[in-house]
């Protein structure tokens, strides 16, 4: 995912993030990984660990350039609930050495 995407305040939604991962140059499946994503009003915050949020995965075994999506489930009784604005968001995925966290995209909640 990349750009912007957008979501009533109302609405209990998965933001997917497509994900490829190679292991020595190999087709690598990092659903064991820990997936977590952080949501932030201000593209110069550092997300902090209490910003973090679980994240889960999902395969697709149809999709031959990003098989793996992670996915976080955004909105009220999700594993976080927005108030109306715009939002950077993060993943982090924890795997071993690497454990990249990076900015994915924006989150326009209306």
């Amino acid at each position: 995912m990349s750009g912007s995407i957008g979501q009533s305040h109302l609405s209990l939604k998965n933001i997917y993030l497509p994900v490829s991962a190679t292991q020595l140059g190999l087709p690598y499946n990092p659903t064991a990984d820990v997936v977590q994503f952080a949501f932030l009003p201000q593209p110069t915050q550092v997300p902090q660990p209490t910003d973090l949020v679980p994240g889960a995965w999902e395969t697709w075994t149809t999709d031959v350039l990003y098989p793996y999506r992670a996915k976080c489930l955004v909105g009220p009784g999700g594993a976080i609930t927005l108030g109306i604005g715009n939002y950077v968001i993060w993943v982090k995925i924890s795997d071993n050495p690497e454990i990249p966290f990076d900015i994915v995209g924006q989150l326009q909640i209306s």
